[in-house]
């Protein structure tokens, strides 16, 4: 696996972080989902899988067998990201249903289960309820993901999922700032970018 930077979370919705798992922070495009080891990386970064589990299918898996889950991995996010950029801009409608029928054949799979625990210290009972997941197989790891793509889909208005509007920038996020008036994945970053080159054009405009 190539050794990467931290991966990008500036999306305030997982669904999106998840399709910003390929971007162009610099100049060159990374990969984080570029291998079994790099989606076991990625996972890692997330709260979606516990750390206990991705520890196992690290010892545990065939070789080769996390990387067949890595390639499902990146076709499912740009099938995702083809949904996304169809339809972000304006509300989802019951129209749409049909064009997630890849995402609700993911979910069937999975196994999930719930079970009563013990609470934390800061709860007020004795007992909390508990949903989890029989994780059966490294192909299981995908099953977290559609859950929160699927999130995205049902709780997300789409009128406020934007793309940078970097001229290189390939980043996507959820726009809940007050006024809706977000246009950058980050200031620091593309914001800046952008001052610059408005303030250049300004003083040679002046020059000229």
């Amino acid at each position: 696996m190539t050794e990467h930077p931290p991966a990008i979370f500036i999306a305030d919705a997982p669904a999106l972080d998840f399709l910003n798992s390929i971007a162009t922070p610099v100049d060159t495009p990374v990969e984080w989902i570029d291998s079994g080891a790099g989606l076991l990386a990625w996972l890692g970064q997330t709260d979606l899988v516990p750390g206990e589990v991705l520890a196992r299918f690290r010892r545990q898996s065939m070789p080769g067998e996390l990387d067949g889950v890595a390639a499902q991995a990146r076709t499912l996010r740009e099938w995702f990201r083809g949904f996304v950029r169809s339809h972000m801009g304006g509300p989802l409608e019951t129209r749409h249903l049909r064009e997630l029928e890849p995402l609700n054949r993911l979910l069937e799979r999975d196994e999930g289960f719930g079970r009563i625990v013990a609470s934390r210290e800061d709860s007020t009972g004795a007992f909390a309820y508990e949903a989890t997941r029989r994780w059966r197989s490294p192909e299981s790891l995908l099953l977290p993901i559609g859950e929160v793509l699927a999130e995205l889909v049902c709780e997300q208005d789409f009128s406020y999922v934007k793309a940078c509007e970097g001229a290189a920038c390939t980043l996507m996020f959820a726009d809940r700032t007050r006024g809706r008036g977000r246009r950058w994945c980050s200031m620091s970053i593309c914001g800046n970018r952008a001052k610059v080159a408005a303030h250049r054009k300004r003083a040679k405009d002046v020059a000229a």
